[in-house]
């Protein structure tokens, strides 16, 4: 059975394999993603983020529990 250790770097892991892939894979539509982020005003950002922070806590909450 896995700790929480191990479920966080598991998380993290994820992340970088997602994360990675999308880079790989569409290395233009990322570019096109930064740039259109870069002329967000930091608060649209700011919500943005932390929007995709509760939904991400909301889900693994429920799938854990």
């Amino acid at each position: 059975m896995l700790g929480p250790i191990e479920h966080f770097l598991t998380a993290i892991g994820l992340v970088l394999v997602i994360e990675g892939a999308l880079y790989a894979l569409f290395p233009a539509g990322m570019q096109r993603m930064m740039a259109q982020a870069l002329a967000l005003p930091q608060n649209m950002l700011r919500l943005g983020g932390l929007t995709f922070a509760v939904i991400g806590f909301w889900m693994v909450y429920f799938v854990q529990n």
